[in-house]
């Protein structure tokens, strides 16, 4: 076993697709303090110093998780309720802080799912596979796009259901399908904001096609919740759409700033998951501390704050979108034949694809030997030669940092082999 494990690591280093962790210390911020580690990921000398990097690589979109006022939450949440919940939802880990939470997100989400409430969730990871698995028996058909999140796909597996995928955004493709289902149930599934591309699903045509077929959808809105619509209510507010076909789930480690996740949907589908989804079932419920947290989180961004900071970060995307043109010649959206692309994104992502997985990896070290931290992404996470800079903005972000990324990129595109 050993000697087989070894082989198959040295073939991914060959490859360039070996991943590695990096060993932070400091809280989530633009500034961060790193400290050199081995390839798992432990430090190598817990006295050397940390190196300090400005970081474009967090899913802190709103530059809440480190937020005085949440940081005085959670200590009340701890005060209040203390440290863990000592039991699943349904023993006796449901505090009054789920509770609350779950109210806040079903009145958030309101305007867009009728009948609506929440159930709240421990990680995004684990509401996917609760759901898909609870919803998708032998008698369902469940469709994805074949760019959703890996535990969207990981749910459809675990499920009873027939499941299948449809090429990206294809709509026509899909209504094929559809057409020749013969399952009594459908369910059609989508990320909301595409984590590695940054583009949103075509929500109202996937809601149109669900009517014309009797067919649900789940949104995965990890992306958007928070950032995108009124008040952050994400895509589905973001679409301005209304109907009971919907499943919204969302993450709340992202833009929220905490942890954890949730999903909203109309009552009759929540009491189907209490009682028959096993990966809600049977997990020790979130810290309640973390719910408390999260309460004040949601207040945050429906209110001028949260206003404000999605205002700032729409103002960076674009300072990001019209300043690289000119710092690497490289045009948004255009086609990959032409060399070093932005995606056709308009979210806080904005992957800038190079190719192949070494020119990617060379690149984000030619950013970090410049003291910026941006990941590469590499297959299996993407398609293969599709690798990228996977660029990510925050609130907390400055114009004089994106203008230093701007900058850093062009020496690291000449560093790196990009075309002139």
């Amino acid at each position: 076993m050993l000697k087989h494990l070894a082989q198959q690591l040295a073939e991914r280093d060959a490859q360039a697709m070996r991943r590695r962790r990096r060993v932070t210390e400091t809280a989530c911020a633009p500034q961060q303090h790193i400290s050199p580690s081995d390839d798992g990921g432990h430090a190598i000398d817990p006295d050397a110093a940390p190196r300090e990097v400005l970081a474009f690589c967090s899913n802190d979109y709103l530059g809440l998780a480190n937020h005085p006022a949440l940081i005085e939450a959670w200590a009340e949440g701890a005060r209040l309720y203390g440290v863990g919940s000592g039991a699943s939802h349904l023993i006796s880990g449901h505090s009054r802080a789920h509770a609350l939470l779950e109210d806040d997100l079903a009145e958030m989400l309101s305007p867009h799912l009728p009948e609506v409430r929440a159930l709240s969730f421990g990680t995004g990871y684990l509401a996917n596979l609760a759901l898909l698995t609870a919803l998708g028996d032998e008698h369902t058909s469940i469709y994805s796009d074949v760019l959703n999140h890996a535990s969207l796909f990981d749910g459809a597996r675990l499920a009873k259901a027939s499941a299948y995928t449809y090429p990206h955004h294809d709509l026509a493709g899909l209504e094929r399908r559809l057409a020749a289902c013969r399952t009594p149930r459908k369910l059609i599934v989508t990320d909301g904001v595409f984590s590695m591309d940054g583009d949103l699903a075509r929500v109202p045509e996937l809601l149109a096609l669900a009517e014309r077929f009797d067919a649900w959808i789940v949104v995965d809105d990890a992306h958007g919740f928070g950032v995108l619509g009124e008040q952050g209510r994400g895509v589905l507010s973001h679409f301005g759409l209304r109907s009971e076909r919907l499943i919204c789930m969302g993450t709340l480690g992202k833009a929220a700033g905490v942890g954890g996740a949730f999903v909203a949907a109309h009552r009759t589908v929540i009491d189907w998951l209490v009682q028959s989804a096993r990966a809600y079932i049977y997990t020790t419920a979130a810290p309640p501390a973390m719910a408390h947290t999260l309460r004040a989180s949601l207040r945050l961004i429906r209110g001028a704050e949260g206003d404000r900071r999605r205002q700032h970060l729409g103002e960076l995307i674009g300072a990001l979108r019209s300043g690289l043109p000119a710092a690497l010649g490289v045009v948004p959206g255009a086609p990959a034949a032409s060399g070093w692309h932005l995606t056709d994104s308009l979210t806080a992502i904005q992957p800038l694809i190079v190719g192949g997985s070494a020119e990617a990896l060379a690149a984000a070290a030619a950013l970090e030997a410049q003291g910026l931290w941006v990941p590469a992404i590499r297959p299996p996470t993407v398609p293969a030669g599709s690798a990228r800079l996977r660029i990510t903005l925050s609130a907390t972000h400055s114009a004089g940092d994106v203008n230093r990324l701007l900058a850093a990129l062009a020496v690291a595109a000449r560093t790196a082999g990009a075309p002139e």
